[in-house]
């Protein structure tokens, strides 16, 4: 191999490691899922797209995390578990939901339609803080609900707006359960912001 040859190959074997690499600190979760902050410091534009989101739709970004962490636990990929066929044999999925926020299929449908933003992908942090946003914002529209109430927002997202009006979660201890500890986390996660958004605000932290 001549000299020339060996250098364009060694300079696109860097360039494909280089971008592997790139893309596996996008995808992969945070370290440390307990603290908004430390999410945020981690992850350096994730603030600004839950940021933007929240001035758009109105829906803060406590709320937006603690959902997402309830569906995901920031996974991008997220699928959920498969049917077992004859209890042993993988099957399909239970549903089509998908990425960090769970969303199903006819649902991502139906938010790509009414915002117009049909490049969006259910696996881009960004692209799913906004669809979290836009939901909360139907929900407070529709259903009355308060986009910083997490309680009632998580039920809202997990039922639909249907099943949320005809009140099928009261017959779900589980979900009211599961939402709970969703409003809790979600309080949890605005009493750290308010320690780091000015630095945030900034557009990093200052030591």
């Amino acid at each position: 191999m001549s000299l020339s040859r060996k250098i364009r190959f060694y300079f696109t074997a860097l360039l494909v490691g280089s971008a592997g690499i790139l893309l596996s600190c996008a995808t992969t979760p945070p370290s440390n899922l307990a603290d908004s902050c430390e999410i945020f410091n981690e992850k350096d534009d994730w603030y600004s797209a839950a940021n933007d989101s929240y001035e758009k739709w109105g829906v803060p970004v406590h709320v937006q995390l603690a959902i997402i962490y309830q569906e995901s636990r920031f996974v991008h990929d997220a699928k959920p578990p498969r049917k077992k066929l004859l209890w042993v044999i993988p099957w399909t999925r239970l549903s089509s939901a998908y990425g960090y926020g769970q969303i199903k299929d006819s649902t991502w449908d139906w938010y790509l339609e009414s915002t117009g933003r049909m490049w969006a992908d259910r696996d881009d942090f960004d692209d799913v803080v906004d669809f979290i946003g836009w939901y909360g914002s139907v929900s407070h529209r529709k259903l009355g609900i308060s986009k910083w109430d997490a309680y009632s927002q998580y039920l809202a997202y997990h039922e639909g707006h249907g099943g949320f009006k005809r009140k099928t979660y009261k017959k779900k201890a589980w979900l009211i359960k599961v939402a709970r500890k969703v409003d809790a986390r979600a309080k949890r996660y605005r009493a750290q912001l308010k320690q780091c958004e000015d630095s945030l605000d900034k557009g990093g932290w200052f030591f």
